[in-house]
């Protein structure tokens, strides 16, 4: 999926099938200014700490540094300056501050008068009990354990490898259902690679990663050590080893995103044929998925290449490799001492130095057991009505902005034009929260966090298998309305936009309009036009995959973004570690789309009025600068590399900068010129959108 920015959560969900969602009739596209007659009317007291009266935080800036040189620092210099990432954070800025507030919100519904007796409550309560874990100690751990070590043949194996979709444990491929690239109205199951323990498998096979190898390494052995693993060091290196192999055989991270690549479509009995070396029947028994007549394999070589590797790989190294990543997914459930263990391992990714506190845990947990559940008392409370009309009305004129742009594209052809602004009319909204919402009753919610946390893994499992070979529910939300995000559905070609994102510095009701339009409005934007990047493009307007470009639009389109793309290939995010163009392409195309149409948009606002001039500032420059703030944020350096490794967004300083040097009313808002470190020729532009 392609959201707005990198997120932890749906870690089950194939990252190939997600590569696509950023995600009730579109509202009617039309030019106003929500929610007020003039400028003048919007300039009110936000409330939000920090941010001025019309939106914007002035004290960021850093008014030494000349806009046309770095804008990033001119927009939010004082405030790096000023800023220290908290120890139990990677990052902090707009988006992770924000994930905090949000946070603090849930912790109060969970935990307040009115929580008691309800599922997130007891949920929250019984993670927080801590001596209660103590007693339980590692017995729930190892009756899984023992399921494992119980094991006596490969066909048994695989069987265990396909029931690990709803239990703690490790399987060599994975898959969920999603919409048929050939008939989006239908799930199939799309299915591909898995695996791995590390991030990505450059963390297996680059030198720049031997750290964090050797901690992932040493955590493998102290987790032997703790469920009484004969000889744990060795057993490690023998499961590191194995994983190298998965990692050698396993495609990378930018491949995995292109769908022409991605789009293997196979019968259950042609996999079977195509990759020998396992049990299949064994393996979809175990889960629980009967014969496919079609489903979408994704990384079909790699796909076959574990199968052999499989095949050639002893039972009792397989069995190693399984006991560790039940215990590695059930650290969280477990006493201190296992939670201790896997931090001092994953601290090494991302360079936090200390724990986050229980309670923030908690949530997170809460939220991922039942976070539409919760969602819907945190609409209740946090996100007023006003918000989501004036949400609405915004997302109806970034629609007609981008319509507009389409038009007068000069290297788009009439026949791809007019497919384009069919797949933008048919691109579904949805503002806040899910029309339906999702039913809980089935989860069941004890004293135990261990058993909670199977329930709702199984429930959550279940839940998501259940639209195999049913019809596409394009109601369905795959965020919570309580996450810091956004997304553009892909296949499903609709746009989500959660209640969390709806909150300064991102919109505010009453902001000012050249504020709204630069935070949330680019968002929109942004999320509009990845039905137009370079693998929305391969997506038609019902959601089916197919080449409705013409191949001179093609070229041209292809043309362009080698010219954004190898603006991108020079940008450092770390000694050593630059973006990757290809793995962010798409994402890059939409955050400078994204503020085209955004600005476009807010000029359509003004009705032709010219702006007002608000704390010595034009509205375009506030556009500017609310956009910059968006993307204010300091990333530690191991987290930095992660993100360039495995991340399909660029760090935040090169989604600030990155467009806007490629954009002319940014140039003329801020007299950037010639000699200015940022600057590009207006020849040399990437002109995409």
């Amino acid at each position: 999926m392609n959201d707005l920015r990198s997120t932890s959560a749906s870690v089950r969900l194939l990252a190939a099938a997600s590569a696509f969602a950023l995600s009730l009739t579109a509202a009617p596209v039309h030019a106003q200014d929500p929610g007020a007659d003039s400028a003048e009317d919007q300039i009110v007291v936000t409330g939000h700490p920090a941010i001025g009266e019309f939106g914007l935080d002035m004290t960021t800036r850093d008014l030494s540094v000349k806009p046309g040189d770095d804008f990033e620092m001119y927009a939010s210099g004082a405030w790096i300056a000023r800023t220290e990432i908290p120890s139990d954070r990677a990052s902090t800025g707009s988006f992770v501050n924000l994930d905090e507030d949000v946070r603090e919100q849930v912790r109060e519904l969970v935990t307040g008068n009115a929580s008691s007796g309800t599922k997130y409550g007891r949920a929250y309560a019984a993670y927080m009990d801590e001596k209660a874990i103590e007693r339980a100690g590692l017995a729930p751990l190892m009756r899984d354990i023992t399921r494992v070590r119980a094991i006596s043949d490969k066909s048994q194996f695989a069987r265990f490898m396909g029931s690990t979709y709803d239990k703690f444990g490790a399987t060599l491929f994975a898959g969920e259902p999603y919409a048929d690239t050939g008939d989006p109205t239908t799930n199939v199951l799309w299915f591909g690679q898995s695996g791995l323990g590390l991030p990505d498998r450059d963390y297996y096979l680059k030198a720049d990663f031997a750290k964090q190898r050797a901690a992932y390494q040493a955590y493998i052995e102290r987790t032997f050590r703790s469920i009484g693993v004969k000889d744990p060091a060795i057993a490690a290196q023998d499961v590191m080893a194995f994983e190298t192999y998965v990692a050698q055989l396993s495609w990378p991270t930018d491949d995995r995103r292109d769908i022409g690549k991605i789009n293997n479509p196979m019968s259950t009995e042609q996999l079977a044929a195509y990759a020998p070396g396992i049990d299949w029947a064994a393996y979809w028994e175990g889960a629980n998925v009967p014969p496919q007549n079609r489903m979408i394999v994704n990384e079909n070589t790699a796909v076959k290449a574990l199968a052999a590797l499989y095949d050639s790989t002893d039972l009792d190294t397989l069995k190693l490799w399984e006991q560790f990543h039940v215990a590695n997914q059930a650290a969280a459930f477990l006493p201190k001492s296992f939670v201790d263990s896997k931090f001092a391992f994953t601290s090494q990714l991302t360079g936090v130095t200390e724990q986050r506190p229980r309670w923030k845990r908690a949530i997170d947990h809460v939220n991922g057991a039942m976070g539409e559940l919760v969602g819907k008392a945190y609409v209740a409370e946090y996100f007023p009505p006003i918000a989501k009309e004036r949400m609405e009305d915004l997302v109806s004129n970034l629609k007609l902005a981008m319509a507009d742009r389409i038009r007068a594209n000069e290297w788009m052809g009439a026949a791809t034009k007019q497919a384009a602004l069919e797949k933008l009319q048919k691109m579904d909204v949805m503002v806040g929260y899910p029309d339906k919402w999702r039913d809980f009753s089935g989860l069941a919610v004890g004293g135990s966090l261990y058993d909670n946390a199977v329930a709702a893994t199984k429930f959550n499992a279940d839940y998501a298998l259940d639209d195999l070979g049913k019809p596409v529910d394009r109601r369905k939300w795959a965020m919570n309305p309580q996450t810091v995000n956004a997304y553009n559905g892909g296949l499903e070609n609709k746009m989500v936009f959660p209640a969390g994102i709806l909150q300064p510095p991102f919109f505010d009701p009453f902001a000012d309009a050249a504020v709204n339009y630069g935070a949330i409005g680019v968002v929109i934007g942004h999320e509009i036009s990845h039905g137009f990047d370079d693998q929305g493009r391969k997506i038609d307007a019902d959601g089916a995959v197919r080449d409705w470009w013409t191949a001179a639009d093609a070229a041209r389109f292809e043309s362009e973004a080698k010219v954004f793309g190898d603006q991108y290939a020079k940008y450092e995010a770390a000694p050593g570690a630059f973006v990757n163009p290809t793995l962010t392409m798409g994402e890059n195309i939409a955050d400078l789309a994204g503020v085209l149409v955004a600005y476009d948009a807010y000029h359509k606002s003004l009705g032709g009025k010219e702006a007002p001039v608000i704390g010595g500032l034009t509205g375009d420059q506030r556009f500017f600068l609310a956009y910059a703030q968006v993307w204010r944020a300091k990333m530690r350096e191991d987290a930095l590399r992660n993100q360039v490794t495995t991340d399909p967004h660029s760090p935040t300083r090169f989604r600030t900068i990155g467009p806007l040097r490629n954009v002319d009313a940014w140039y003329a808002a801020f007299d950037v010129k010639p000699g200015d470190a940022n600057y590009i020729p207006p020849e040399d532009r990437a002109r995409i959108w």
